[in-house]
C-alpha cells in the first residue's frame, strides 16, 4: 500500500535558494513544454508523448539554458509528465485544458523520485536526528512528528502562501486493518450541526470562518492600503495566508477526528451523494456550505475505509431522505422548509428530529444497494 507522510521542513539559507531555483525551473520547463505541445498539437502531431517532451527537454532546453542542470533532473521530468497528465485528463475526463504556471502563484512545489541504484537511496528520514535527505539538498532540518517502515517511493516538496515549506514523502509500506465491528451507520450532512448519524450522535459545526471573519476583515484592509508587490505588502501577504492556513488545518484536524471515529466504530457508513459545487451556487447558503468541508469529510471516509476493509455507500442525492417517515414512508412535503427541524408524522405519528430521521432513511437507502449487491 502506498501512503504519504508529509513533514514540516526548515532549510537553511542556501537550501531555501535550490528549493527557490527548482521551483523556478520545474514552473519553466512545465510552460515550456505545455507552449511546445501545443504548437505540435496545431501543426497536426497529436501524438506527442511525454517521452517525446522529456527527450526534447534533455537534449534541448538544457543545451540551451545550463541553469536547468544545477537542479534535480526528476523534478523536470516530473513537471512535464504532470503536464502531459494535464491533457490527459482533458481529452478523458473532460477536465479543463492545461494552463501555463504563474510565478506570482504563493504556492510552489515540484516532486522528486527516489532512486536506490546507488550505495545510499536519495531520500532518507532520519527519525532520530529529525531531519530528511532531499536529493540536490542533502539533509533539512524537519519536524519528523510520525515514523514510518516501509521504502520510499517519491518525494513533494512544496511551499504554501504562509511562506512555509512542507515534503511529502511516498511510502510502500503495509497497512494492518481495523478489526469489523458489524455495525452500520447512516450520516446526513448539515449546516446547524456538521453531521448527524442515524443513532442518533450529533457533531457540533464549528463555524471557521465566521469565527475569524473580523479578524481577516482586519488584515484584509491592511492589505489593501499596502502598495501591491511591495515589501510591506508582502509582510502583509502572508499574515493573511497564516489565518487562512489555521482555519484549514483547524477544519482538516477536526474531520480528521470524525472520520477516523466514524471508522473505528462502523463496519458500514452511509451518506449522501451531495453536489456541492451545484449547491454553492445558492448565494445565501454558499459562505456556510464551504465553511462545513463536506467534500474533505466524505474524501477521507473514502480512503480511510477503503484502507481498513470498510464499506462506505453513497445513494443518490435526490432521496427525498428528510420528508420520508423511516417508520410508514410518508412522504410529508412541508419538511422541505429548511426551518421545520422537528415534525410528528400525519399517517403514523411518529415524532421526528428532522436530522436524525433523514440520516436513519440514508442508512435504509444503503442497506437496499448492499442487497442488491
Amino acid at each position: 500500500m502506498l501512503k504519504s507522510f508529509k513533514y514540516r521542513l526548515y532549510p537553511n539559507k542556501e537550501q531555501e535558494l535550490q528549493l527557490q531555483n527548482t521551483f523556478g525551473c520545474s514552473r519553466f520547463v512545465y510552460n515550456t513544454m505545455l507552449d511546445y505541445k501545443i504548437n505540435q498539437i496545431k501543426n497536426g502531431n497529436k501524438k506527442v508523448s511525454k517521452i517525446d517532451c522529456n527527450n526534447y527537454s534533455n537534449q534541448v532546453l538544457k543545451n540551451k539554458y545550463e541553469w536547468l542542470r544545477v537542479v534535480d533532473k526528476f523534478a523536470l521530468t516530473n513537471a512535464i509528465y504532470n503536464m502531459d497528465n494535464a491533457f490527459r485528463k482533458y481529452y478523458k475526463e473532460h477536465r479543463g485544458y492545461p494552463k501555463f504556471k504563474s510565478k506570482k502563484e504563493h504556492r510552489q512545489s515540484y516532486t522528486t523520485n527516489c532512486v536506490y541504484n546507488t550505495s545510499k537511496p536519495t531520500i532518507e528520514v532520519s527519525f532520530e536526528n529529525n531531519k530528511v535527505k532531499l536529493p540536490k539538498l542533502k539533509w533539512v532540518k524537519a519536524k519528523v512528528h510520525r515514523e514510518f517502515e516501509g521504502k520510499i517511493k517519491s518525494a513533494t516538496i512544496s511551499q504554501v502562501p504562509s511562506g512555509k515549506y512542507f515534503v511529502s514523502i511516498l511510502v510502500e509500506t503495509e497497512h494492518i486493518p481495523i478489526e469489523s465491528t458489524g455495525r452500520l451507520v447512516g450520516i446526513d450532512l448539515g449546516i446547524k450541526d456538521l453531521l448527524i448519524t442515524s443513532d442518533g450522535h450529533k457533531f457540533d459545526n464549528k463555524k471557521l470562518t465566521k469565527k475569524y471573519e473580523n479578524k481577516l476583515a482586519k488584515e484584509h484592509r491592511k492589505l489593501s492600503h499596502k502598495v501591491k508587490g511591495s515589501k510591506n505588502w508582502d509582510k502583509q501577504r502572508i499574515k493573511v495566508a497564516k489565518i487562512y492556513e489555521k482555519i484549514s488545518n483547524i477544519r482538516k484536524d477536526y474531520l480528521n477526528k470524525i472520520s477516523h471515529q466514524l471508522i473505528n466504530e462502523n463496519q458500514v457508513i452511509v451518506s449522501e451523494d451531495l453536489a456541492v459545487s451545484n449547491m454553492l451556487k445558492n448565494h445565501h447558503l454558499a459562505k456556510a456550505i464551504q465553511d462545513c468541508g463536506w467534500y474533505e469529510l466524505t474524501r477521507q471516509l473514502q480512503y480511510k475505509s477503503n484502507w481498513n476493509n470498510r464499506q462506505y455507500i453513497k445513494i443518490n442525492r435526490f432521496i427525498k431522505s428528510s420528508q420520508t417517515c423511516h417508520v410508514c414512508n410518508y412522504i410529508n412535503v412541508k419538511v422541505k422548509n429548511l426551518a421545520v427541524r422537528k415534525w410528528i408524522c400525519p399517517a403514523c405519528g411518529t415524532v421526528h428530529d428532522r436530522d436524525i430521521n433523514a440520516a436513519i432513511n440514508i442508512l435504509n437507502e444503503g442497506l437496499k444497494i448492499i442487497n442488491l449487491s
